[in-house]
C-alpha cells in the first residue's frame, strides 16, 4: 500500500468500513479482460477471517466465471466526499474509505450455510433480522468468498 499512513488494520476500523459499505465490487477472470460486478453483500469478520456472501441468479455468467476459475479481488467503499482545495485545482481530494482483498469463490450447496448467508445480507443491508426458511434459498444462488487477504484505508473528509 503506498499511503500507509491511510491504512486501517484494526478490527473495529475494518468492520466500520464493512458496516458503511453497501456494494462489494466482484472481479473474476473472463478471459482476456476482466469482469467485474456489484453485488450487495452480507459478512462474517473474525480474527482477522473475512468471508462475504452475495446473492445470485442460480445460472448466468458470473456463476460460470466462478467455475472457471474461483480466484476473484473484491473492493467495498464509502464514506465518499470531495475534499475541497478552494481556487487551486490540484488540491482537490477525495474521502473515502475501501477494503480491497483477493480471495476464492464458491457456490454454497449446503441449504443451512444459504439460510445463514442469506440472513447476514438480509441484516447487513437493511438493518434487520429476518426468518429465511430454506425454502426461500433454494430460488437463489449463493457466492461465498473465503477472503484470504486485504488492505483497508480511508481518508477522511476533515
Amino acid at each position: 500500500m503506498r499511503r500507509s499512513d491511510r491504512e486501517i488494520t484494526s478490527e473495529s476500523g475494518v468492520r466500520d468500513i464493512l458496516d458503511e459499505g453497501r456494494i462489494m465490487h466482484l472481479g473474476l477472470f473472463d478471459d482476456a479482460y476482466p469482469y467485474v460486478v456489484p453485488l450487495h453483500y452480507g459478512y462474517e469478520y473474525a480474527d482477522g477471517k473475512l468471508t462475504l456472501y452475495a446473492h445470485s441468479a442460480r445460472a448466468g455468467h458470473k456463476l460460470d466465471l466462478i467455475e472457471r476459475n474461483p480466484h476473484v479481488g473484491v473492493e467495498i467503499d464509502s464514506d465518499h466526499g470531495i475534499i475541497s482545495g478552494g481556487d487551486v485545482p490540484c488540491k482537490y481530494g477525495s474521502a473515502y474509505a475501501s477494503l480491497m482483498g483477493r480471495g476464492v469463490a464458491e457456490v454454497v450447496v449446503d441449504p443451512a450455510e444459504k439460510t445463514r448467508a442469506i440472513a447476514l445480507l438480509m441484516k447487513h443491508q437493511t438493518g434487520r433480522d429476518f426468518a429465511i426458511s430454506e425454502r426461500m434459498t433454494a430460488t437463489v444462488a449463493i457466492i461465498k468468498v473465503t477472503v484470504r487477504a486485504f488492505t483497508a484505508k480511508r481518508n477522511p473528509a476533515d
